[in-house]
Formats: C-alpha cells, structure tokens, sequence
C-alpha cells in the first residue's frame, strides 16, 4: 500500500498571495508538479486545513488540482478537515470527503467521517475540528462510532489507516505544538487499543514528525503552503517557504515506511512569518 499524503495546503479564496506574500495555490501546484513521476501510488490521503478561510471556491481549486493528477495515477483522493475547514463547505465540495464511502458517520454536528477500502487496507477518516479553535478533539460520537467500525466482526483483510488533522503526539521543543494538538490522546489510545489499526496520518504542525500512540505509528506530514522552522530560538515560532510532502509504504517486511518530500523552490527556506516569545504566548492564551 502506497499513500501520498499531504496536509494543510491553506488555499485562498481567490488564485492570490497572502497576507505573507505566500500564493497557497502555487504551492500546490509546484508540490503536484514535483510529485509527477510518482508510480503505484494506491490513495492520495489530505489531512486537513485545505481551505484557509472555509471558501467553497478554496475546496472547488483543491478538489479539481489534486483530482486531476490522483486520476492520472489512477489512484482515490480522501479528505478530512482541518482547523481552518468549515464542515458545510468542505461537505458541499468534497461529500464525506470519500469518493464511494462505504459509511459515513451520522452526526448531529455534520461531523465528517467515513470509512472506505483501498487494497484490502481500511482507510477511516475522522474529523478533529473543534469550530474556532487552532487545536483539535475527537468527540465522544466520533470514538463510539470508531469502536464500531473497529470492531467489527471481520476485519479488514491487511488492517486499518487512521487519518484525521490534529495530531495525538507533539514536540516539547516547539513553542505551539504541545497546546494546539489533539486535546484527547488517550481517549484515541483506548478506542484502538487492540484493534487492526496500523498507522495514525495526521497534520497540521507544518513538519515532518513520527511517534507512536498505543504502540501504532503516528506519521505528521510537513504542510503544502509553507513548514515551520524548529531552529528558530526557544519560545518563538518561525515558518519559511518549502512545500513538502510524504509517502507512506504499508505491508512487507519493513512496513510502515516514511518518507519526506521537498519541493524545488528557488525561495525556499524564506521565512514567511515569525513570532516572538510574548505574540507565542499571547497566541497561545488567546487559543487555548
């Protein structure tokens, strides 16, 4: 099994740069274009933050640049949302974010969750969005039903990939991280404790990070628009240029198998924008 994994693209309403002077949509571009010559890819997997701002057009731009190079793979796109989704545009565009779900979750929050297979594997997506808040959470709904799915009688024939924004894991290094992650980790451990899940595919931190939650290997994927920079001084925060992507080898003798992808960007490793300690901490009160 063979997943290109991407995150946070953070698309624009409109085709223009940021407020950061960074275009999310050339980003996108230039990472699908450096990815070209990718073969046997089985899923392309997106966690999250696709829209900046919830814009449906944002969600239409994504949905048709990724679509059209999965097609050329011959490979399904899966979507879950991010802290800066909005779950009725992100369904209006994208559905439950599967092409053909074989279930979807029924939530009175329009929570979006669904359960497809990919050669023999079990793709579930979970929605960790918590409305205007940087961090994530995994409602007691999502779990219940996750225990469902997991236990289920007949087990998916190779096993079960997890993908959703917020990561369960985070880095003590890193001023935001260990605040603006999944707020219910354990909770997540105890849902699949024993279970057939493999591996965790989550976002959201704009780098590339690997652990492990109740023994399954956590992957977090660097971000498409921009990734943060962790030699930045101790209590800042500085993002620079550089889209970046995975590639996620399940099954053999070696699986899982992680590997990084960095964009040909003459301007990378620009920096986008930096906090110092005090807007860290303002930012963190503010959010948390």
């Amino acid at each position: 099994m063979r997943i290109l994994h991407l995150s946070d693209t953070h698309i624009e309403r409109t085709d223009a740069p940021d407020k950061n002077g960074v275009n999310a949509t050339d980003s996108l571009r230039l990472m699908l274009t450096e990815l070209r010559h990718q073969r046997d890819v089985d899923a392309v997997v997106v966690t999250g933050d696709i829209a900046d701002d919830g814009a449906v057009e944002a969600y239409t731009a994504v949905r048709e640049l990724v679509g059209d190079f999965a097609r050329r793979l011959g490979a399904p796109v899966f979507y879950t949302t991010g802290n800066h989704d909005e779950r009725d545009a992100f369904g209006k565009v994208l559905g439950s974010g599967h092409p053909e779900p074989e279930l979807v979750l029924d939530s009175e929050a329009s929570e979006r969750a669904a359960v497809s297979t990919v050669g023999g594997w079990r793709l579930v997506t979970l929605d960790s969005l918590v409305p205007g808040k940087v961090y994530g959470e995994l409602s007691r709904r999502q779990l219940d039903w996750l225990r469902g799915v997991l236990g289920q009688s007949q087990s998916s024939e190779r096993g079960t990939v997890l993908a959703f924004h917020h990561p369960p894991i985070s880095l003590a290094v890193s001023a935001t991280q260990p605040h603006f992650g999944l707020r219910n980790p354990e909770e997540l451990a105890e849902a699949i404790r024993g279970s057939d899940v493999r591996v965790v595919l989550t976002g959201h931190y704009h780098l590339q990070l690997f652990g492990l939650l109740e023994s399954v290997p956590v992957w977090v994927t660097p971000g498409v628009v921009s990734r943060v920079d962790l030699t930045a001084a101790p209590g800042t925060e500085r993002a620079v240029r550089g889209a970046s992507a995975s590639l996620v080898e399940l099954g053999g003798a070696t699986g899982p198998m992680f590997h990084t992808f960095h964009a040909r960007d003459p301007r990378a490793h620009e920096t986008v924008h930096e906090m110092d300690e005090e807007q860290v901490r303002a930012f963190v009160e503010r959010e948390a």
